[in-house]
C-alpha cells in the first residue's frame, strides 16, 4: 500500500493551531486541501492565516513565488461537510471529546466514499474508542502530528483494535511523503511520547515535593548533567501546567489509576491557583515582564581533594577517573577490588546514584548521573545529615576541580537524572513488550517527539541493560509504593541479556 496520490484531495476538519497545521503540511507537500469548521467563518479565516505562512515561506526561501501561489490554489474553505465529498483523506483536529468525534465521524460517512482514509490527531482519547462508532471502522486511524505540525517532524501513526493494516500503512506512507517522520504504533493511553515522557515530568515534581530542589535547580541539573533541552520545570511552563496535567491524568485514569503514572498534588494545586505557566504569566516560574528567573543552587567553591582512591568500577561514570587524572588529582587503585565509587581522603566515600540513600550508610555522598560527565557543566550530589562536612566538601571541590558547577539536592533516592532516565527507560520496554511499537521506533519518536538526548533504548545500551532495574529496585526497597517497582518486561529485558552473555 502506497501513499496518497498527490492529486487526492484530503481534508482537514477544526481549523485551531493543530488543523491549520496539518492543512499546511499536505498543502505543501502538494495536496488539494479542503478546510472545515463548524464555527461559521473559521475556515475561511483558517485559509488566509495558512495563505500568510506561505507568504512567510517564500520570503524565507523555503517556497518560490510560483509554489506559493499554486498552494493557494489548492486551498479551498467550505461551509459544510458536504463540501468534503470526494476526498481521499480527512483528519480531524477538533476537541478533545469522545462524543463530539464520534458524532463527527459518524456524519463524514456519509459523505465521503468508504475507502476514504479516516484520521484522528487526537492526543489523549482512544483510537478504538473513536472509531468503534464508524460502519467502516478498519478505515480509521490515528494521525498524531505534534505542535507546531509544519515545524516537527514526528508523526506517530496509530491502529485502533479495528485498524486494517492497509489503511495504516496508507497513512504511514503518506506521513512520510509529507516529509514527516512516521513511527507506527498501537492504540494504548498516551501512545508512544505521552507514555514514556511522563516520568520526566513526575520524578522532577517527586523531587520537589519531597523538598529535594528547588524547580530552578532541578531544570538545571536536567539541562547541564542530563543533556535535556530544557527542564521539567520550565517545559510545562511552556506547555501549560493544565495542559500537561491533564494529559497525565487521562494516561493515569487510562491505566486504571496505576501508581506508576499518578498525578502530582503539587501540579494540581497550581492549576487550581490559575498560575498555568507563560500564557498566564505565572507557573512554577513568573513570566511576568520584569520578573527575575530564580537561579540553580550553586555550591560555593571548595579545595578539591589531593587524591582519590578508585575501588570497583564506576560503571557509566567510568570517564571521571580520566577527568580526574587531567586535572592533576591523582588517582590510586584500592589494594581490593571491593565496592564501587571512590573513596575521599576523609574516609568518606563518593558514589554514583544507585537508588539508595546516603543516609543508610556512614560517610557517603553520591552523585548523579550525567549524558557526557566531560561535556556536563554540573553535577548533582546528595548527602545525609550526619555525612562529615570533610566528606562533602572534598566531593564538591572535586567536581569543581573539573570544571563543572555542583548542585547540593536533599537525600533524594535516585537524584534527578538517574530516576527519571530508569524510569524511561522502564516504561520504554514495557511498551515494547505489550507491543506498542519497535524498540527504533520507541528512540526515534522520543528523541524527535520530546527532544531527548538519547532514546529510551540508546541510554540502556550505554548504561547497560541492568542498570535502570536494579536502580529502580533500589529505589522500591526505599520507597514500596509500587511505583518504583521494576516492571516484569524490564527484569526479563535484562535477564535475556546475563543469558546472551553468558552463553558459550
Amino acid at each position: 500500500m502506497t501513499a496518497l496520490d498527490l492529486s487526492s484531495p484530503v481534508a482537514v476538519v477544526g481549523t485551531g493551531t493543530m488543523g491549520q497545521g496539518i492543512a499546511q503540511v499536505a498543502l505543501v507537500a502538494g495536496h488539494p486541501v479542503r478546510l472545515y469548521d463548524a464555527a461559521p467563518g473559521l475556515a475561511r479565516k483558517a485559509a488566509d492565516t495558512i495563505g500568510s505562512r506561505l507568504d512567510r515561506l517564500v520570503e524565507k526561501e523555503r517556497l518560490t513565488a510560483d509554489e506559493r501561489d499554486a498552494a493557494r490554489a489548492r486551498l479551498t474553505a467550505v461551509d459544510d461537510l458536504a463540501g468534503l465529498a470526494g476526498c481521499s483523506l480527512v483528519v480531524e483536529a477538533v476537541v478533545e471529546r469522545l462524543d463530539v468525534k464520534q458524532e463527527l465521524f459518524r456524519a463524514l460517512e456519509d459523505v465521503v466514499a468508504d475507502d476514504c482514509l479516516l484520521a484522528t490527531n487526537t492526543s489523549s482519547l482512544s483510537v478504538t474508542a473513536i472509531g468503534g462508532a464508524l460502519r467502516v471502522p478498519g478505515r480509521f486511524v490515528g494521525l498524531h502530528f505534534f505542535n507546531p505540525a509544519p515545524l516537527l517532524p514526528l508523526v506517530e501513526v496509530v491502529s485502533g483494535f479495528a485498524t486494517d493494516v492497509d489503511a495504516a500503512t496508507r497513512a504511514y506512507e503518506t506521513a512520510r511523503a509529507w516529509g514527516k517522520t512516521p513511527v507506527a504504533c498501537a492504540d494504548t493511553p498516551g501512545f508512544i511520547v505521552n507514555r514514556v515522557a511522563r516520568p520526566f515530568y513526575a520524578e522532577a515534581f517527586a523531587v520537589y515535593e519531597m523538598r529535594g530542589a528547588d524547580p530552578a535547580t532541578v531544570d538545571a541539573v536536567l539541562r547541564e548533567s542530563g543533556g535535556f533541552r530544557m527542564g521539567a520545570f520550565e517545559l510545562t511552563d511552556l506547555i501549560g501546567q493544565d495542559v500537561n496535567e491533564a494529559v497525565t491524568h487521562s494516561v493515569w485514569q487510562a491505566f486504571f489509576q496505576d501508581v506508576r503514572f499518578r498525578p502530582s498534588l503539587a501540579q494540581r494545586r497550581l492549576v487550581e491557583s490559575g498560575r498555568v505557566g507563560r500564557k498566564t504569566g505565572r507557573g512554577w516560574y513568573d513570566h511576568r515582564e520584569g520578573a527575575e528567573r530564580p537561579e540553580p543552587h550553586t555550591a560555593e567553591p571548595a579545595e578539591p581533594p589531593a587524591y582519590v582512591v578508585a575501588e570497583g568500577g564506576l560503571g557509566p561514570a567510568a570517564e571521571l577517573l580520566d577527568l580526574i587524572r587531567e586535572a592533576g588529582i591523582e588517582v590510586r587503585e584500592a589494594e581490593r577490588d571491593e565496592g564501587a565509587g571512590l573513596v575521599l581522603p576523609s574516609g568518606g566515600q563518593l558514589v554514583l546514584a544507585d537508588g539508595q540513600l546516603s543516609a543508610e550508610f556512614g560517610d557517603v555522598v553520591h552523585f548523579d548521573l550525567a549524558l557526557d560527565y566531560r561535556k556536563a557543566t554540573r553535577i548533582a550530589v546528595s548527602h545525609a545529615a550526619h555525612t562529615s562536612a570533610a566528606t562533602v566538601a572534598q566531593a564538591i571541590g572535586l567536581f569543581q576541580a573539573l570544571g563543572k558547577k555542583v548542585s547540593v539536592i536533599g537525600d533524594v533516592p535516585g537524584m534527578i537524572v538517574a530516576r527519571t532516565v530508569a524510569r524511561i527507560i522502564d516504561l520504554a520496554v514495557d511498551a515494547v513488550a505489550q507491543g506498542v511499537a519497535t524498540e527504533e521506533d520507541v528512540d526515534t519518536a522520543m528523541r524527535l517527539g520530546v527532544n531527548y538526548p538519547l532514546g529510551p533504548f540508546e541510554w540502556s545500551r550505554r548504561l547497560g541493560r541492568g542498570w535502570a532495574g536494579a536502580l529502580l529496585d533500589e529505589m522500591h526497597q526505599v520507597d514500596p509504593c509500587g511505583r518504583y517497582a521494576p516492571s516484569l518486561a524490564l527484569y526479563r529485558y535484562a535477564c535475556a541479556t546475563d543469558q546472551r552473555e553468558d552463553t558459550p
